[in-house]
């Protein structure tokens, strides 16, 4: 069939529409990492926007030259690493479970899970349950309390549901038990949403700051996002910038873009190799609610 006329205008239009959505989106981050780059008076000045201007690396050797910047990145990635594996696992096993309609007691347990989405015990009851379990400055302060993401469980119920149930039927008449049919059956058909929880999980869990900085009181467990966050707010210097007024005023004017680009580098990294399967993991586990 011939495109009428309409669809033809709706094409150019949106075409339009997205181009604009395009360089919405892109022109603050190309504006970010040109500052990041530029001299403070070219930043001061306003003189900076999608290329850097009085190109240097002041801020970057100021940043990248101290020992505790390392260590705390080698934390952060650490913390993401482990936080996604034990998030991927207790949502993947939870959403399963709840994904079967025969499961008694499983409106309760669905109840529950959507329950933390709009009530909570709040900030003081979490870290006082945090230090009487003796979590505080470990690993577990970060991992436990954020373990399950409610919106995301739900998203993978959603898919584990559309499904065929046939599959399953005939995987247990060869003799596949409740765990075998899920690691041989469900989950290498799950591969897209798999992926989608994993950059979800892996998004948050990098960009996470506040637990860090509530749980941990020693800066060599700080992730990185809460060294930073302490870099910008003048808490700690990372590097001696005192020693010239020049480089002093060239860290302040461009330490927020250097911390912005460094912080979200190794997700931008990541993203292209999972992008394949994020449209069709979110779409896939919308199809049921």
């Amino acid at each position: 069939m011939r495109p009428t006329r309409g669809y033809r205008v709706f094409q150019v239009v949106n075409g339009f529409v997205l181009a604009g959505v395009v360089v919405v989106t892109l022109f603050p981050f190309v504006n970010i990492v040109a500052r990041s780059f530029s001299g403070e008076h070219e930043i001061r000045s306003g003189q900076v926007t999608l290329w850097p201007k009085g190109f240097n690396l002041t801020t970057y050797q100021n940043v990248m030259s101290d020992p505790l910047f390392w260590i705390n990145y080698r934390n952060t990635v650490v913390y993401t690493v482990v936080a996604t594996a034990i998030s991927l696992v207790l949502t993947t096993c939870y959403a399963y479970v709840l994904s079967k309609h025969r499961l008694r007691g499983r409106a309760l347990l669905v109840g529950v899970a959507v329950f933390t989405m709009f009530f909570n015990g709040g900030l003081i009851p979490n870290y006082v349950l945090v230090s009487s379990l003796e979590l505080r400055n470990t690993l577990w302060a970060i991992v436990l309390p954020n373990a399950i993401n409610v919106f995301n469980l739900l998203v993978m119920k959603a898919f584990f549901e559309s499904l065929p149930t046939e599959l399953e039927e005939a995987a247990s008449v060869d003799g596949l038990g409740t765990y075998g049919i899920l690691a041989r059956i469900v989950l290498p058909l799950s591969k897209a949403v798999l992926a989608t929880m994993l950059l979800f999980y892996a998004v948050q869990f990098w960009n996470s700051w506040f637990a860090g900085f509530l749980y941990m009181d020693r800066q060599e467990l700080f992730p990185v996002t809460v060294y930073l966050r302490n870099l910008i707010a003048g808490a700690t210097s990372g590097t001696d910038i005192t020693a010239s007024s020049e480089t002093a005023l060239q860290v302040a004017a461009s330490i927020q873009a250097v911390t912005i680009v460094l912080t979200m580098l190794p997700i931008m990294l990541v993203y292209p190799f999972i992008q394949r399967y994020f449209v069709s993991g979110v779409m896939l586990g919308a199809v049921k609610g």
